[in-house]
């Protein structure tokens, strides 16, 4: 099963939602957002190699850390010569040696955007409680209709003590799972791992298992 994490926009915790889930679902997570890699990686081949057709994607893998990652490239060089229509192919093929595939996808609606969502078998939708955010994220469900991405559940970062989660609900048809703002999810950003590595019993640690169990069942 091949899952996509989408935003509307940048800044809301995308990248962290998708680390978060692949490692609940002990899954393989994919930055595929080309431009502007967020996730970690050691020295190696990586995505922006893959997709110029110089690295077989399976072998791209970074299993030295504490969830498995598909890292993508930071250079300009690489973005460059990365052709994106190749993505389809190779989410495939790490699908077929790993399940689920967790995609960090681009935020927004560029073509780089819907390619992981034309990919997915199902997606997540990220947003904040912010004015902003939701709007923005109402444009990418729409996107991700279109392209046949189911919404499997949204999360909502960031909650504060009331958060207007049947609002949102409302807005998607989605379940909304609640992700609460703490220093320890923030900690466990910088250090580039997920919140269970450092905090097992976070409230955030639970809110992801929460998220991961509205995931469709893997046909495998």
């Amino acid at each position: 099963m091949i899952v996509a994490v989408a935003a509307g926009k940048g800044g809301v915790g995308k990248s962290t939602t998708a680390l978060n889930l692949a490692a609940t679902c002990d899954g393989v997570v994919v930055d595929a957002d080309l431009g502007m890699a967020n996730l970690p990686g050691e020295r190696g081949p990586d995505l922006h190699d893959v997709l110029a057709d110089r690295a077989d994607p399976v072998e791209a893998i970074d299993e030295t850390g504490p969830v498995d990652v598909l890292p993508c490239g930071r250079s300009l060089a690489g973005a460059r010569a990365a052709d994106p229509r190749r993505l389809t192919d190779a989410l495939a093929a790490v699908e077929r040696a790993y399940d689920p595939v967790v995609v960090d996808c681009p935020a927004g609606l560029s073509a780089d955007a819907g390619m992981p969502l034309l990919a997915a078998d199902a997606c997540v939708l990220v947003t904040t409680p912010d004015a902003v955010a939701l709007p923005d994220v109402l444009r990418t469900r729409a996107l991700a209709r279109e392209l046949d991405a189911g919404v499997a559940a949204a999360a909502l970062n960031r909650a504060g003590p009331d958060p207007p989660v049947e609002r949102v609900r409302r807005a998607l048809g989605a379940p909304v799972v609640t992700v609460p703002d703490s220093e320890r999810v923030a900690g466990a950003q910088a250090s580039g791992v997920p919140v269970r590595a450092v905090a097992p019993d976070a409230a955030a640690t639970a809110a992801y298992r929460e998220l991961a169990a509205e995931l469709p069942e893997s046909p495998r």
